[in-house]
């Protein structure tokens, strides 16, 4: 998209940072972040594409990346215009590389039996573009999947699934599901529906997970059964369309209060009735539905040593995880003016620390949800969203293990409730923010090799470039162009 650049220059928008900033993200820092960079990002290429003359000059473009730079797509035809849309869309496939779809249960299969797989009228944009108040349509960054599935193959963009097992109850676990249970407890389940609290925890709280199992043997039955239904419904309709998919979201935290017992039917949850020993039966399920090829992802913000200490376990216990999610949100604009004024949030160190303890059984990491607000969104507050992206992405881009970023709300005003209205990289009417500049730059320019490379006598290629894919170009002792494409991994 070739949208005006600012005028403002890296040196003018680095002054929004105090000294103090600058003492934890000082030259050395950045020396270390370049050097890292350089050994784990780049390789060194040695081609030798058939027909190449010795000597001649060849243009080395540069067409794509190993690294994924994801989004999530979940406001796709939503944003109230086709020039909004349009915007939206060409994001994916000119800034970022992987799309994070929704299949959040609860607004996915609002009726027993009927997921949104394909598009219903309410899912188009003339529907949308008619719509004064979005954020109260039930469906609301919920879309059917179907048309982003074809959308994003049709551009070659990664696709990535979320989330497949949760129990957060207001965006996951479906009210249906908990009508299992008997009757005589149906009037305490009395919920509007928005509460992260799952009902059961308040009803059952005198009980324990062993005595709710032997007091509700057939909801017993069909929790287990609804979550095995729901993870074979999705890889039947998709099989190895989607390249990866969390499968597990935010457990960390029942796992650090041993709440994961083998061999059980039940879950006491902090999010409420769950079945037994969830995270394992549902990687079990999923390493059997989904085509060998399709990694399986964890993911969590609870980013310590019991966060680690659970994937070991899973690991132990024969769950095939391929890769590790983790997510970062500064949803709180004060967050970002500390971040601005010195304070150690998001430090260099604490996220070296951080990574290196959850990178430690082994698998590549994926920062699967990122959020940074811009403080007010004025020129001040977008400014310093754009100083903290820049040095936070090239942090991130050099740590060995990182295979990838993704950020979460792109366009401002679209985030779920209580998540904040200028975290985006876009305004609501889609107009770009400085960010969106930053990542641009760093994306598709300083991190994107392109260079004129003199073929040696021998007909080889060298250069040291970033991993991805290349195109070759090169004319002949006649004048006849050639071209190739080749992979640097």
């Amino acid at each position: 998209m070739n949208y005006p650049r600012p005028t403002t220059s890296l040196d003018n928008l680095n002054q929004v940072m105090s000294d103090a900033y600058w003492q934890l993200w000082n030259d050395d820092v950045q020396r270390q972040i370049d050097r890292d960079i350089d050994a784990h990002r780049k390789a060194n290429a040695d081609f030798a594409p058939q027909g190449l003359c010795p000597g001649c000059d060849v243009k080395v473009e540069q067409l794509s990346h190993d690294f994924i730079f994801g989004a999530h797509i979940f406001n796709f035809n939503q944003l109230g215009s086709d020039e909004r849309n349009r915007r939206h869309q060409d994001l994916f496939g000119e800034l970022f590389n992987s799309a994070t779809i929704p299949f959040y249960w609860k607004k996915f299969e609002l009726e027993e039996g009927h997921p949104r797989f394909a598009a219903e009228y309410r899912d188009s944009a003339e529907y949308w573009n008619s719509i004064s108040d979005p954020k109260n349509e039930p469906h609301w960054r919920r879309p059917a999947t179907d048309p982003i599935v074809a959308f994003c193959e049709g551009k070659g963009i990664r696709l990535h699934g979320h989330t497949l097992s949760w129990g957060n109850y207001k965006w996951q676990f479906p009210a249906w599901l908990l009508k299992k249970l008997p009757a005589r407890y149906h009037g305490a389940l009395a919920n509007d529906g928005n509460s992260d609290r799952n009902p059961t925890t308040e009803i059952f709280k005198d009980f324990s997970a062993e005595q709710l199992e032997a007091l509700l043997p057939e909801f017993t039955s069909e929790i287990n059964s609804a979550f095995a239904k729901r993870i074979m419904d999705i890889a039947l309709r998709y099989k190895g369309r989607l390249h990866s998919w969390d499968v597990v979201n935010e457990s960390a935290t029942d796992f650090s209060k041993g709440l994961m017992q083998p061999n059980s039917g039940l879950c006491k949850s902090t999010y409420g009735l769950m079945p037994g020993d969830y995270t394992y039966r549902s990687f079990k399920v999923a390493d059997g539905v989904f085509p060998k090829g399709v990694k399986l992802n964890i993911n969590d913000y609870f980013l310590n040593q019991h966060y680690r200490d659970q994937v070991q376990d899973l690991l132990a216990r024969g769950c095939k995880i391929d890769i590790v999610g983790a997510q970062m949100h500064l949803f709180n604009p004060q967050q970002c003016l500390d971040i601005a004024a010195g304070k150690p949030i998001q430090a260099p160190q604490a996220v070296w620390d951080t990574m290196k303890t959850i990178s430690e059984p082994g698998l590549p990491l994926h920062l699967s949800e990122i959020t940074i607000t811009a403080p007010n969104n004025d020129a001040q507050g977008q400014a310093i969203q754009a100083v903290i992206t820049r040095n936070l992405y090239r942090l991130w881009f050099s740590i060995k293990a990182m295979m990838g970023v993704t950020w979460w709300n792109t366009v401002d005003d679209c985030g779920a409730p209580g998540e904040p209205s200028v975290s985006g990289i876009f305004s609501r009417d889609m107009e770009p923010k400085l960010a969106y500049f930053v990542l641009d730059d760093l994306i598709n320019h300083e991190w994107r090799s392109n260079l004129v490379v003199k073929a040696d006598k021998d007909g080889h290629v060298a250069f040291r470039g970033f991993r991805g894919n290349y195109r070759l170009s090169w004319q002949d002792a006649a004048g006849k162009d050639h071209n190739t494409v080749c992979a640097l991994h």
